[in-house]
């Protein structure tokens, strides 16, 4: 945690046994442009809310497709959907769009067949 009170993005190194790409998935067939990224940065340049706070749409879009879930939930909801990074964008990528299917992703409720395959074979829990 820094001195504002927010924590890292994300570290160097992704652990792929707890990455959910799932996310990525889902996001891609909801907005399609979401592959079309070259990570240039001129989202993260223009973001009015990246001025003030550690929120970097490039990095959250990394993230999204390295698996990493959980930084996630905490830095979406900085976004201020003003419309910057779209304007800017040389690919023509719905950055709000994206935020928002994130931001709903994230709050979707999970299906009791995704918590099944994620138990442990010992594990006899009733779910």
């Amino acid at each position: 945690m820094n001195k504002f009170g927010y924590t890292k993005l994300s570290s160097s190194t992704v652990d792929l046994d707890k990455a959910n790409f799932d996310v990525a998935k889902k996001m891609t067939e909801a907005e399609q442009s979401f592959t079309f990224c070259i990570s240039c940065g001129c989202c993260a340049a223009t973001c009015s809310a990246g001025n003030f706070t550690e929120y970097n749409l490039r990095k959250i879009q990394l993230m999204v497709k390295r698996g990493e879930i959980e930084p996630l939930r905490e830095v979406i909801a900085r976004c201020m959907l003003c419309g910057k990074c779209q304007m800017i964008c040389p690919k023509g990528v719905n950055t709000r769009h994206i935020v928002l299917q994130v931001n709903k992703l994230l709050k979707a409720p999970v299906a009791k067949e995704e918590l099944t395959d994620k138990l442990q074979p010992a594990d006899d829990r009733e779910i």
